[in-house]
């Protein structure tokens, strides 16, 4: 192999990597980024810099308010900065704030109330949680849902589904008096109960019978080698291809499949994070951007729509991390401003500075323990 041709390899390789990760992280930084930016606007909070990215500036221009956007060379995140902040994790700013002129203030962040403040901090994670809901929709939508039947074609040996009294042909109605349209719908309701008995009604020669299952866990593989842990029953599904097909859903179906799938999402990561602090989760699971990386480019390899139900997934993600209570994140801001509410005055600004530098460390600590992760899989 000649130069030219490996660098073209080695080109091609970091383009089949890089990219659909910098287009996963581009969607969820800016919307994340935008909702403080709109819901700022709206509560008359002047906005200096609205920045994908850190680092030296790639490219930008100034809108008709004066707000600088810009796009910059570390595409690992993003901030927005506003009048009255010290720096890009939006420190106030005591004494900048008694320099302004009273025009200025006005429109400073530290001087609005502590409801447009929070409601500004708050604003990023929801339109993460709002952009999640339109991507699951928007796929569902033009793509259709590929859906089979609950019916059971094979009862696996040794599983709770014999232990249970599964057979094959049952048809699945009901699991703990939630209906059950498709096998997906199953699969999902299965997959986070371990070791919690379900009680299913299935029809069987046309009369129902109800039966009570608990699930397993057990770690599997998805079809690109990567190890995930979830709960089973051990029933399968027909294989046959007239049990499946596309669904297609209208406009209101679509939006309300993504809410509901959003809903999931949120309450599997939070049920997930719960379990991790009781030792029920191998922390092992927690990865990195080496991890978001990778993950891209293999789901980039089965078409568009997974990669943005993967932006979706990871959107989440984003929000319910930036909602914990640590300072730095927008759940320490709000928790500050849940104490100045309380209070009926703000927490002096030396307070603030050693929360923020506790919350600094402790965000680097998680950055560096997903990276170790990261690594350990590579190696």
């Amino acid at each position: 192999m000649d130069y030219a041709a490996g660098v073209g390899l080695l080109w091609n390789s970091l383009l089949i990597k890089v990219v659909p990760f910098l287009f996963v992280l581009t969607i969820i930084v800016f919307f994340h980024e935008l909702g403080h930016f709109i819901i700022g606007r709206l509560c008359g909070i002047r906005v200096l810099v609205f920045s994908v990215g850190f680092g030296p500036e790639l490219a930008g221009f100034n809108d008709r308010h004066g707000t600088r956007w810009k796009l910059c060379a570390i595409p690992l995140g993003g901030y927005v900065k506003f009048l009255g902040d010290e720096n890009a994790a939006s420190m106030p700013d005591a004494n900048a704030l008694e320099r302004m002129s009273e025009a200025d203030r006005s429109e400073a962040f530290p001087a609005k109330s502590v409801g447009k403040r929070a409601a500004t901090v708050a604003a990023g994670p929801i339109a993460n949680f709002i952009l999640a809901a339109a991507i699951f929709a928007g796929t569902a939508y033009f793509s259709g849902l590929v859906v089979g039947d609950p019916v059971v074609a094979e009862v696996q040996a040794g599983s709770p589904a014999e232990a249970a009294g599964f057979r094959p042909g049952d048809r699945v109605i009901s699991a703990d008096g939630n209906e059950i349209d498709y096998f997906g719908d199953l699969q999902r309701y299965v997959s986070v109960r371990a070791d919690t008995p379900i009680r299913m009604t299935v029809e069987r020669d046309g009369k129902p019978l109800d039966l009570t299952v608990t699930p397993r866990e057990t770690t599997q593989a998805d079809g690109f080698g990567n190890d995930y842990r979830t709960a089973v029953i051990g029933l399968v599904a027909s294989n046959d291809g007239s049990s499946f097909r596309v669904h297609y859903l209208g406009p209101l179906e679509s939006l309300r499949y993504g809410v509901a799938q959003s809903w999931f999402v949120v309450a599997r990561t939070v049920d997930f994070i719960g379990e991790m602090f009781a030792g029920k989760q191998d922390t092992k699971q927690i990865g990195g951007f080496v991890s978001i990386a990778q993950i891209s480019s293999q789901v980039a390899t089965l078409g568009f729509a997974p990669l943005l139900n993967l932006a979706a997934l990871l959107s989440i993600s984003i929000g319910l991390l930036n909602l914990l209570p640590i300072p730095v994140l927008d759940g320490g801001h709000l928790l500050f401003y849940a104490f100045e509410a309380v209070r009926g005055r703000p927490l002096s600004e030396r307070v603030q500075e050693i929360g923020f530098r506790i919350g600094l460390a402790l965000v680097a600590l998680l950055m560096v323990f997903a990276l170790w992760n990261d690594i350990s899989r590579l190696t």
